[in-house]
């Protein structure tokens, strides 16, 4: 099934405020500055209920001021986000739930293919997204409606040999002259 067919196919009777779970578990995966040992990590993202290593498929760039932007394949979307965090969650819980049981006989998309490579990162899972990820999302410029440098998208997240569905901030734009691909797939502090 082609990778825009499943997605269609399972958010068709999805109503994410009526599907809110309890707890309140959100995925962020971190490749930049909200990683552990950046500038943000302990700003932002102290209380975390547990932190992965992580890949996600990509491309990694920098803006002039040497922050980190990342973009994916579209197809790879599962959804794309709100400034609701608990319909964020409920929609979260509804692909791990279709998506990623085993018994599904939806398959993961597969990521090959210039110009997306694995991008390594962390996977932070909170337990607080209503206190946490409005702090977040302003600091990322996330303004849905309004002019932003990132979207909040759903996708998945490889941790420890399975896939997650988890939420992560990629280039609101596409690929222009302002950003300088990092031909890596980390991104590191500058000294």
């Amino acid at each position: 099934m082609h990778p825009r067919s499943w997605r269609q196919h399972l958010t068709s009777s999805f109503n994410p405020q009526s599907e809110i779970p309890n707890p309140q578990l959100l995925r962020l995966f971190a490749y930049g500055t909200l990683k552990r040992g950046f500038w943000n990590h302990d700003r932002f993202c102290q209380g975390f209920l547990s932190v992965e290593d992580a890949v996600v498929h990509g491309s990694l760039f920098e803006t002039s001021s040497g922050i980190p932007v990342l973009q994916v394949p579209e197809e790879n979307i599962l959804a794309v986000g709100t400034t609701n965090p608990l319909a964020d969650v409920a929609t979260q819980a509804h692909f791990a739930a279709r998506l990623f049981k085993p018994q599904s006989t939806i398959t993961n998309p597969q990521y090959e293919g210039e110009p997306w490579d694995p991008v390594y990162g962390e996977l932070l899972t909170f337990d607080d997204p209503e206190t946490r990820l409005p702090s977040i999302d302003r600091l990322e410029g996330f303004h849905p409606g309004g002019p932003c440098l990132y979207r909040w998208v759903l996708v998945p997240v490889q941790v420890n040999g399975a896939n997650l569905p988890a939420w992560l901030y990629v280039s609101e734009d596409p690929i222009s002259g302002r950003l300088t691909p990092l031909g890596g797939s980390r991104w590191h502090r500058k000294p």
